[in-house]
């Protein structure tokens, strides 16, 4: 009689080429690799002068922000924090991040059904991906954890985390501008911010809403262009997009569409109830107004492409918001660093243990860019090109 592992055994086989790393699936009846040390491949050039390009606009970014300040102020300012103001941070924070999974399930569901406390981990070792790891690797490793344990195809679920981040900008530019005629702050770095993704998140949520309630208009362009493409090149293109229009399809269901809509104001008040909470532990009088447009410069600046965690970016979009409205210089670029390293932490730590438990480790983070379509769409007992 064959023997079935436990859902949490982690296989590794030896032979010549190095150990197979296997994967935990839904069920224990078959594994597939992630990777293996001869299927791995390095970086291409490409990606690491990217990654470089990354890390010099963060160290930048750092050095304007901290350019006239003097490190023992930081250390002066972290004496008179409030350690009790600092724990309801970090539990209004937890709070926003099952929020997140909560608006995520809502578009997964469309596809298949999915219970919350799976989707949640999912959502941490996501998040812990992109703090760590450049190119937002945490995206793919989501969905492709999504497919592995629930069985929802590799394409779907990346468009609904597509989804996911156009609602993100357009909820955090419509609280911003909000925000913005409830304070008499003026700051030109958050106005040029706006000026560049107001319009771009607004086009583009525009363009998924009109390819998810007239999806014919997206199986005319796949018919096109799989006709165009020989082969199999064509079928993958067919098949890619109709698991585009079905990754759409929680913006088809109007009770689908208004509990992700809902969710995500959801999230990011929770996210400026967390940052406002920080401002009550530094004692810095603010406004909860005030705090949801730090919240929103903090946040859209992550369309900058700085290193993994957006270190640099972060703390000078959100200090200049502090000290345009008149916080101490010292006092907000404080405040931005620890606030950082607050929300950064738990979610490297959590996700990382979330990842454990499925059976993967750092490696699975560091390979996670290598994932393609073609892989992804492969049924789970084909073997992986990873």
């Amino acid at each position: 009689m064959r023997r079935t592992m436990p859902a949490r055994t982690i296989c590794r086989r030896a032979s010549t080429g190095g150990a197979v790393i296997m994967m935990r699936t839904a069920t224990t009846a078959h594994r597939r690799p992630l990777t293996t040390d001869k299927q791995r491949t390095p970086m291409p050039t490409r990606q690491r002068i990217a990654v470089l390009i990354g890390l010099l606009i963060s160290a930048f970014f750092l050095w304007i922000a901290f350019r006239n300040l003097n490190p023992l102020s930081i250390v002066d300012e972290l004496r008179n924090i409030n350690l009790l103001w600092t724990l309801v941070t970090l539990v209004v924070f937890f709070g926003s991040v099952y929020a997140i999974a909560w608006r995520w399930q809502f578009l997964v569901n469309a596809i298949k059904p999915v219970p919350f406390a799976p989707l949640n981990g999912l959502v941490w070792v996501g998040y812990m991906g992109n703090n760590v790891y450049p190119f937002r690797t945490g995206e793919a490793l989501r969905a492709y954890l999504l497919q592995r344990n629930h069985d929802v195809p590799f394409v779907k679920g990346m468009t609904t985390i597509v989804v996911e981040r156009l609602l993100d900008g357009l909820v955090l530019v419509t609280l911003m501008l909000g925000s913005l005629l409830l304070t008499d702050i003026v700051s030109d770095d958050v106005r040029r911010l706006l000026q560049v993704a107001a319009p771009l998140f607004a086009l583009m949520t525009v363009a998924f809403f009109v390819l998810a309630t007239v999806p014919r208009i997206l199986r005319r362009l796949g018919r096109i262009v799989s006709a165009i493409l020989p082969g199999k090149l064509g079928e993958i293109a067919g098949r890619i997009t109709a698991d585009i229009s079905e990754g759409l399809g929680g913006l088809r269901s109007p009770w689908q569409l208004a509990g992700t809509v809902f969710a995500s104001y959801l999230t990011w008040l929770l996210q400026g109830l967390t940052y406002w909470a920080m401002a009550f532990a530094f004692n810095i009088e603010a406004t909860l107004p005030l705090m949801l447009l730090v919240v929103g410069a903090a946040n859209l600046a992550g369309l900058i492409p700085a290193s993994p965690g957006q270190i640099g970016v972060f703390e000078f979009f959100a200090s200049a918001v502090l000290i345009a409205s008149g916080v101490n210089e010292a006092l907000a670029l404080t405040y931005a660093l620890t606030l950082h390293v607050l929300v950064w932490l738990p979610m490297v730590i959590a996700g990382f243990i979330v990842l454990v438990r499925q059976g993967l480790g750092w490696r699975a983070v560091t390979q996670a860019h290598q994932i393609d379509v073609q892989t992804a769409e492969a049924p789970a007992d084909a073997p992986s090109h990873t």
